[in-house]
């Protein structure tokens, strides 16, 4: 027996309790195979969790900033009895998940990484995605650290910490879900949700090692989440594997759970896009970017180099300010008269760019980007995907972006090939390739406008052929 949307979404008044419901469904009904280890209990992967955040050698403390222990304890518990009982709410029944900081929980402010905002009215609901989370029986353990207000991709804090990465401590995690991927990558949590205006899901994957999703911006409701860009926000999900990306991508969109079915490599064409994402690669991810390359060839996908002016054209309506830059002024124009001082002046300074940027200004970038997405759309039309470096360098060290320069400069570049999936409207995911022994490196696929069930399918197949 399915579960059909609507009666899906309803089971958010039965997560913590066993219902009679017709909506809950045998476990050997399901329509989804699970994400999670079948012979561990919710409740002791969760005490794993929490061990894992709580331990002072560990990356916790700057990982999560606030723990639900009770709360997620009773949510596990209640995940068993269900399990017990032969019933399940879906595959996410009983994952252990953490939320990113600018999320919206009851009863509690929204602070977005900031200490601008920590005495904030608490919000009086819990955003969309968080309530389908919990309706589908996961286990919300932690918020986790983040970007201030989400703006950067390299990750660091300096209000609550830096979260080291999982492969050095003394670099970098990647943004703006720096908490979401070392939560995942040391085990604080199974998959850990984020948010992406120019890569934030996936910078911090390829960073720390780990699988990052960025859906078509109106799949997942970005209600409850503090706003960076209105424009080119999105909600997505950060794992060890792609079933479990695609697994939370469906429930936060209120799809049907589905199953992924590899889609078949033999024949698909993907093209790998010329000029820009190939600029000022690192040797480690030119090199490790060729291979993956030359092993996607041999398990049959046709790749073709693919000239893209349309990302000169792109960089042309940034010129004068991003998205980012201009919306993110209109929201904090009024914090930064008052509390300037109070936030990070990296940060401050991105923001500050939008301060003379007019209306007509704005106006021909919403109109120009709006003629880009669909001419992107139409040349992308005779291709399954692209396929390219998430960034073209590895996590650089905190030391390296201690100064503006510095930051700036590995600012630019880490968000620079994740910010066209943004810009398009695209969606688009970020692969571990394989490492012996170095530093992380992603590989990112991206696909069409609404494609998302493809683009999973083929990344299923492609993080097959790297797990050979």
């Amino acid at each position: 027996m399915k579960i059909g949307r609507r009666q899906f979404l309803r089971l958010a008044g039965t997560a913590a309790t066993l219902s009679a419901s017709p909506c809950v469904v045998r476990a050997e009904e399901k329509a989804a195979k699970t994400v999670l280890p079948p012979s561990h209990s919710a409740r002791d992967r969760l005490e794993e969790s929490l061990a894992r955040i709580a331990n002072p050698k560990g990356e916790g403390a700057r990982a999560c900033l606030t723990v639900y222990a009770q709360t997620a304890r009773s949510a596990a518990d209640a995940a068993d009895a269900r399990a017990r009982a032969g019933v399940t709410l879906g595959p996410l029944d009983g994952a252990i998940i953490s939320i990113k900081d600018l999320f919206d929980v009851a009863g509690e402010p929204t602070r977005a990484g900031s200490k601008v905002l920590v005495d904030a009215p608490p919000a009086s609901t819990d955003a969309p995605v968080v309530r389908r989370l919990r309706a589908a029986g996961a286990v919300i353990v932690a918020k986790t650290n983040m970007v201030e207000f989400a703006f950067s991709g390299i990750g660091t804090n300096p209000h609550y910490g830096t979260p080291g990465n999982p492969a050095d401590r003394t670099r970098v995690p990647g943004g703006s879900s720096s908490g979401a991927a070392v939560a995942v990558a040391d085990g604080m949590c199974e998959i850990g949700i984020g948010t992406d205006t120019g890569g934030s899901t996936r910078v911090p994957a390829a960073f720390c090692g780990v699988v990052g999703y960025k859906p078509t911006k109106a799949r997942v409701p970005t209600e409850g989440a503090f706003p960076l860009s209105f424009t080119l926000d999105s909600v997505g999900p950060i794992a060890r594997s792609v079933a479990a990306c695609a697994t939370a991508d469906a429930v936060m969109a209120g799809d049907d759970p589905w199953g992924i079915e590899p889609a078949p490599l033999q024949g698909l064409r993907l093209g790998i896009p010329q000029g820009l994402p190939l600029r000022d690669l690192d040797q480690a991810v030119a090199a490790r970017f060729s291979d993956a390359a030359k092993e996607l060839a041999r398990a049959g996908m046709r790749l073709s180099d693919e000239p893209l002016p349309l990302l000169d054209n792109m960089v042309r309506v940034n010129s004068k300010a991003t998205f980012a830059v201009a919306e993110s002024y209109v929201i904090h124009r009024e914090k930064l008269a008052t509390r300037g001082a109070d936030f990070d002046p990296f940060v401050r300074s991105r923001i500050e760019g939008g301060r003379t940027l007019s209306a007509a200004d704005y106006m021909a970038m919403l109109r120009d980007r709006a003629a880009l997405v669909r001419a992107m759309d139409v040349r992308l039309s005779d291709l399954d995907g692209l396929v390219l470096p998430t960034t073209p360098i590895v996590a650089p060290t905190i030391a390296e972006v201690s100064t503006a320069e510095g930051f700036t400069a590995k600012n630019g570049l880490a968000l620079r090939n994740p910010a066209i999936a943004n810009f398009f409207d695209l969606c688009a995911i970020s692969l571990p390739l394989p490492r012996a022994g170095s530093l992380p490196v992603g590989l990112m696929l991206v696909a069409r406008n609404g494609h998302d069930h493809r683009l999973f399918r083929i990344a299923a197949a492609v993080e097959r052929v790297f797990a050979a």
